[in-house]
């Protein structure tokens, strides 16, 4: 994956974050809700750290 192509997933995770917290309600949080969004941030925290890589080589 390009460094562009890394920076679109990066922002179409982010906005899927978003619009999951958008549609969040306030109690009774659904657990498949928790469960999607524990693994959207999963997902953005590897494609920063890949980021970070391509970014700063070793």
């Amino acid at each position: 994956m390009n460094s562009a192509e890394l920076k679109a997933e990066i922002r179409r995770i982010e906005a899927e974050i978003a619009a999951l917290k958008k549609r969040w309600p306030a109690h009774s949080v659904k657990p498949s809700m928790v469960e999607q969004l524990e693994e959207l941030e999963e997902e953005l925290a590897r494609l920063r750290k890949m980021e970070g890589e391509l970014a700063y080589p070793s």
